[in-house]
Parts: structure tokens; C-alpha cells; sequence
């Protein structure tokens, strides 16, 4: 991989899905997180008529360098739609290049031409610094109101009250 070479963001499409799935797994150790999203449940989600999500990578020559995973959101008390990033990798060797950067941009791009999206959101672990300074130098404001909160959708399926 030369620094001369361009870096290229595209959408993932299903032949990408090993490579996203690898990104991602980076990712999650990084954070310490648990990793289950393998390929096979990322083409599921990616894929179809009506996606769960999209994924973009970021290549440099053959390398994947860069990955992002964004949904739709919308929010009524802005009144519009909006990017949801869930996952945001950049690997170690394009860390402070702008990098990062360039793939929010493409996230805000895919969501303002899918959803016509007005918005970015993400969630950030309060002990990431770093990642907290990124977002914070980019102009992302942190919402005080706001608690993430996550339940597994298992209890809320059943069939008894």
C-alpha cells in the first residue's frame, strides 16, 4: 500500500461482506466488544429489497483501510430523517488522515440520497477519548437528554402478555 495511492470509499456489496465482516471484528476488539456479525449475517442485513443497513469500506489500492455501518433514523423534533452510524472503523496505519472524516461525509452522502437524511447520529463509549475529540473537533454535539438504552427484542416477540 503506497501513500500515493488513492483512497477509494464505495458501497459494500455482497461479494464485500467477508471484508466488512473483518473491519468490523477489528473494530469490536478494539472496543472490547463481543463480535457476531460474520458475513453471513451482515449479507442478510445488507441485502434485499429493503436493508437493514449499508456498509461502506474504504479502500487503498486492494487494502481496506475503512468501514462504516449506517441505518436510517428519523426524528420528529427535527423533522426529518437521518444517518444513524452505527459502526465507524479506521485502521491503525490511516488513523490521522483525514480518514474518518471522509467516511462520515460518505455516510451523510448515502443517507442524504437514500432518506434525504438532515442529520448524523451516533453513539460514542464515554471511556473512548480519543473518539470523543474526533467527534467533538467535526462539531457533533453531545445530547445531555439522551440515554442509549438496548433490550433484545426476544421478550417483546412473545406471544403471552
Amino acid at each position: 500500500m503506497s501513500p500515493s495511492e488513492p483512497v477509494r470509499i464505495a458501497p459494500a456489496g455482497p461479494e464485500d461482506m467477508g471484508a466488512l465482516a473483518e473491519a468490523l471484528e477489528h473494530l469490536s476488539a478494539h472496543m472490547g466488544d463481543t463480535h457476531r456479525a460474520d458475513a453471513a449475517t451482515l449479507t442478510a442485513a445488507c441485502a434485499g429489497p429493503d436493508p437493514a443497513c449499508h456498509a461502506l469500506l474504504a479502500r487503498q489500492g486492494g487494502t481496506v483501510i475503512g468501514a462504516a455501518l449506517l441505518s436510517p433514523v428519523f426524528s420528529t423534533t427535527k423533522g426529518c430523517a437521518g444517518v444513524y452510524v452505527s459502526d465507524l472503523w479506521v485502521s491503525d496505519t490511516a488513523r490521522g488522515t483525514g480518514l474518518g472524516r471522509k467516511l462520515l461525509r460518505a455516510c451523510a452522502r448515502t443517507g442524504h440520497d437514500l432518506w434525504r437524511a438532515g442529520f448524523v447520529k451516533l453513539a460514542v463509549y464515554d471511556d473512548n477519548i480519543a473518539a470523543r475529540a474526533f467527534y467533538d473537533r467535526l462539531g457533533f454535539e453531545h445530547q445531555s437528554r439522551e440515554q442509549v438504552m438496548i433490550l433484545d427484542a426476544a421478550p417483546l416477540l412473545e406471544t403471552t402478555p
